[in-house]
């Protein structure tokens, strides 16, 4: 398990493949494969290095995907906004490739056409926890179908991480022909607007409550090294 910085797990991962390690990579590099536990999938065998995304794409990538198992998303943006205490040295050295990597991984992970993604360290005290909103741009669909799939998977990702919690219900926003949405660097969208909101609370066994973005990297890699250990275990018995 990898938690330093981009830059440092390029090395990190040549030394530790030298050597046949199989890597969790927590840091925005991504040299693997995405993976994020409710939707990620099956990681092949043969995977020597699995990414994790970002905190802010944990957090925010499974309610894409909600959305996405429910109508195509033609757009979709979030803003992870954290406590600046509880972001690193690694993570603050980090930004441009946070915002690349959560961007790519909402699109090949959630499923939207175009994702974008923002990330806030907010200095506040005392320390806010977690926080995030997704924006998802689909045609006009069913609002309570959207609703209930959000809400399943908001249920999903709470068995690991029981912090993970809506902050208010779903919005929605319908525009049409007369009144398109201007969205800058995407053009003019006419459809379904929905908005999600949420907040992470950390466990508070070791971290900060507060620190809710740290707990749900952790927690996800976690699923990650045993979906890799189970694997493994099955091929060697096979």
């Amino acid at each position: 398990f990898d938690a330093t910085s981009a830059y440092a797990h390029k090395e990190h991962d040549a030394a530790l493949q030298a050597d046949g390690k199989l890597v969790v990579d927590l840091t925005p590099a991504a040299i693997g494969p995405f993976f994020v536990p409710p939707v990620g999938g099956v990681l092949d065998s043969e995977i020597r290095n699995v990414n994790m995304v970002t905190c802010g794409g944990q957090a925010t990538i499974p309610i894409v995907a909600a959305v996405s198992r429910v109508t195509p998303v033609h757009y979709a943006e979030i803003v992870a906004s954290v406590s600046s205490r509880s972001a690193g040295p690694g993570t603050r050295a980090n930004i441009d490739e946070f915002t690349r990597t959560t961007a790519k991984a909402i699109e090949i992970v959630g499923g939207a056409g175009r994702g974008r993604a923002i990330i806030i360290l907010n200095p506040a005290e005392p320390p806010m926890i977690m926080r995030d909103t997704i924006f998802t741009l689909t045609d006009q669909v069913d609002e309570d179908a959207i609703r209930a799939s959000v809400k399943e998977m908001v249920e999903t990702v709470q068995a690991y991480v029981p912090g993970y919690r809506l902050k208010q219900e779903v919005q929605f926003e319908r525009f049409g022909s007369n009144r398109p949405l201007k969205i800058p660097g995407y053009g003019e969208f006419v459809g379904l607007k929905t908005s999600v909101f949420l907040e992470v609370e950390g466990a508070g066994d070791y971290l900060p409550k507060y620190s809710g973005n740290l707990d749900i990297m952790t927690a996800a890699a976690k699923a990650a090294g045993e979906r890799l250990a189970q694997q493994r275990l099955e091929k060697v018995a096979a």
